[in-house]
């Protein structure tokens, strides 16, 4: 599945237009929180819940860019801007009903 439009929203959520015609909307937690960075996956392994990642001024969305054809970056406004959310791991999260 590939999308064909990605947009943020007000609330910094994401957009996307698959394009199977269907349309997600992917809470911001849930995106910082899924961020696939080897930083943010080694305090998943370490078991740190609570590293703050859900201030608002760490899940606000300042920029999105695709990454060949396979995946997007989140440039978040705190700066964070290391994870490729690859195209599957977006669809994936939508099919399985993390959305706002």
């Amino acid at each position: 599945m590939f999308p064909k439009k990605i947009l943020v929203s007000e609330n910094d959520s994401l957009i996307i237009e698959w394009d199977d015609g269907n349309v997600s909307e992917i809470n911001k937690y849930l995106l910082r929180k899924s961020c696939p960075c080897a930083l943010c996956e080694v305090e998943k392994d370490n078991n740190h819940h609570d590293y703050n990642l859900f201030r608002e001024d760490k899940t606000q969305i300042s920029d999105i860019s695709v990454v060949g054809q396979h995946a997007i970056k989140i440039i978040w406004k705190d700066g964070h801007n290391t994870g490729m959310y690859e195209f599957n791991q977006l669809f994936s999260l939508a099919e399985k009903g993390y959305s706002a």
